[in-house]
């Protein structure tokens, strides 16, 4: 069967277990149509990049799916419905992922050195002299 990954995200003021009954609903549909739902993870309540009726922030559900296109189809459909979804994306994939999502990942930056700069830029040295500022010349002042 094809594989698919389907995120949804749930209005910002619903609790996380009415999260996970939205994520155990979409299981259910998916079962229903012969599919299956290798993994879900939750990536918790984040920050939109602009507001989606009226909502500021949204909590993100990622389900990797196994499952036909018909029970896809169905998925989507319960899914357009339900109030509580502001947004869905079902993605095709030619295989799922091995372990946590990069979203679930903790992100290895480099540490920031004392003067403020990333870890992966070299230092630039000193400031050349720029010599003093009274033996440049007076800029010409414009009548007024």
């Amino acid at each position: 069967m094809p594989l698919y990954e389907h995120v949804f995200l749930a209005r910002q003021d619903l609790s996380q277990a009415q999260v996970d009954a939205l994520a155990e609903n979409a299981t259910k549909i998916i079962e229903e149509n012969q599919g299956k739902v290798v993994k879900t993870e939750t990536w918790g309540l984040r920050s939109l990049a602009y507001k989606i009726q009226k909502n500021r922030k949204a909590h993100f559900v990622m389900l990797d799916v196994d499952a036909s296109g018909d029970a896809i189809s169905e998925l989507e459909r319960q899914t357009r419905m339900n109030e509580d979804v502001l947004r869905y994306m079902t993605v095709r994939v030619e295989a799922h992922e091995k372990g946590p999502s990069v979203m679930m990942r903790k992100q290895d930056r480099a540490e920031r050195p004392e003067r403020g700069g990333f870890g992966d830029r070299p230092d630039r040295g000193p400031r050349q002299d720029r010599g003093d500022r009274a033996e440049r010349a007076p800029r010409a002042q414009e009548e007024i």
